[in-house]
């Protein structure tokens, strides 16, 4: 695919056309400008703003294609799907796929055919995809980032090849003619002011233009209800649903046999559920979600697992029967609720502040400190076997963890990356990880005053000193 002069409509003509909208939300024409204009951003959006038209329409206008890493199989599926049905060319390339599916979708990017395709960051950087991606003759305009905050995080949500993408633009560029232009655009729904400064040193952004909307929706209502007692912790969540009129709701627990229990016993009650985790099969979770899109599930029980890409505006409650363990999840979760602007109910079920009567949540989060220090400490203990030089492909046979250790570096400035492959390591470790990037729930459910005041705040959102919401618990007593 060579390029040419194109002559295109406008992203107004697009959006209407595409999309069926006559308008663009606060900040999308101008994001959508500025990847059009093929600059570097960050783009700090909260859930349900529409994040993937910033990137889409652009992808319409420009020639060549443009990669969307993304971390969530069901969210690249969803997307690929909804802009296949509107006559785009998109696909989607990920483990999960079946073998045929896959190498179609690979037969279309080796064509140069496709406008946007969507792959996981260890996807992109596995042989099949990378050797398509740097023939010459195969135009690329822009590398979206989602999810960007994976580069922050130490946890269960840690991949460490995101660290690694800093480095694919440069490699990139190196197999395409002289005067290609690939830009690079960062987009997340949470970040706090260091958590984008580690965005954009970690994916190496250029001058980036950077855009932050509020995450503040005045039609969420927040309450926090303590409980002493698991039994108590059941029926405040049973009572919460029950007067929620037949709506559909998400409730949210941590674990996957809580999310079983929950839903065996409230279907048993006469509510009709189901329960939603990472253990399911991909077509059980497909059928789930099809259920409750259809309204022929009230509500699901999930981990973390349901949600991401799963679009619908109607969602009148969301009920958190554990409290997350970050904010950024909980902000990420309350905002699948209410997409519709009409009001929308948010519970969050939370352990006694003395922990003494129900320790649930202070044993949770013990239990996710612990896994971040294990997961630390292996990476640490595999650095002092690594060369200062080395390939991460060839290195992982010996070593199937090497990724902790080299994001482990990285982390502290102690590592480069000389394309996506190559590493050089500039010296020894001399601090451990910071395991927190943002206040933590337990700093949330201790706060006085407006609870969508201390959200803004540990967001980077200032409000003036008599700002307050009117919607949450707080404010409307």
């Amino acid at each position: 695919m060579s390029i040419q002069a194109y002559t295109h409509p406008t992203p107004q003509k697009l959006l209407q056309k595409y999309w069926g909208y006559d308008a663009f939300r606060s900040n999308q024409a101008e994001i959508i400008q500025t990847l059009i204009e093929q600059r570097d951003a960050l783009i700090v959006m909260p859930t349900g703003g529409g994040k993937s038209l910033c990137f889409q329409i652009p992808a319409l206008l420009q020639p060549g294609l443009t990669i969307v890493v993304s971390p969530l199989v069901a969210l690249m599926e969803d997307q690929v799907q909804a802009l296949r049905s509107r006559g785009i060319a998109a696909a989607a390339v990920h483990y999960q796929m079946f073998k045929v599916d896959r190498r179609k979708a690979l037969a279309e990017l080796t064509t140069g055919n496709l406008q946007l395709l969507y792959v996981s960051p260890e996807m992109l950087l596995s042989p099949p995809i990378w050797e398509r991606l740097n023939q010459p003759e195969l135009v690329i305009s822009s590398l979206i980032v989602d999810e960007a905050h994976c580069l922050s995080q130490w946890g269960d949500s840690f991949r460490p090849s995101y660290f690694r993408l800093g480095a694919v633009r440069s490699a990139l560029l190196q197999t395409k003619p002289p005067g290609i232009k690939i830009n690079l655009a960062a987009f997340t729904a949470t970040a706090d002011p260091d958590v984008q400064q580690v965005i954009c040193q970690g994916l190496q952004l250029q001058d980036p233009q950077i855009f932050q909307t509020s995450p503040y929706r005045s039609n969420l209502r927040l309450s926090v209800k303590f409980v002493f007692t698991q039994y108590q912790r059941e029926q405040q969540l049973k009572q919460f649903i029950q007067s929620q009129n037949h709506t559909s709701g998400i409730v949210y627990v941590r674990t996957r046999n809580e999310s079983e229990r929950l839903a065996t016993w409230l279907g048993n009650t006469g509510f009709i559920t189901a329960a939603y985790h990472a253990g399911l099969t991909t077509a059980d979770r497909r059928t789930i979600e099809q259920q409750w899109l259809t309204d022929k599930l009230q509500f699901v029980i999930c981990t973390n697992a349901f949600g991401m890409g799963v679009d619908k505006a109607a969602v009148r409650w969301i009920a958190h029967f554990h409290a997350p363990l970050e904010l950024s999840e909980y902000l990420q979760e309350i905002g699948r609720s209410g997409r519709d602007g009409a009001m929308a109910q948010i519970l969050l079920l939370a352990s006694e502040p003395t922990g003494w009567l129900d320790g649930g949540d202070r044993q949770r989060w013990q239990y996710f400190a612990q896994q971040q220090q294990t997961l630390q400490a292996r990476a640490f203990s595999l650095v002092k076997d690594l060369p200062l030089r080395g390939n991460v492909d060839e290195l992982r046979r010996e070593h199937p963890s090497i990724g902790l250790a080299l994001a482990l570096l990285q982390t502290q400035e102690k590592l480069v990356w000389h394309d996506p492959f190559e590493f050089a390591i500039l010296g020894q470790m001399t601090k451990t990880v910071t395991c927190r990037s943002m206040p933590d729930m337990r700093d949330y459910l201790k706060a006085k005053g407006c609870r969508w005041r201390f959200l803004l705040a540990a967001f980077g959102v200032e409000q003036s000193e008599d700002w307050a919401c009117g919607q949450c618990d707080r404010c409307s007593r």
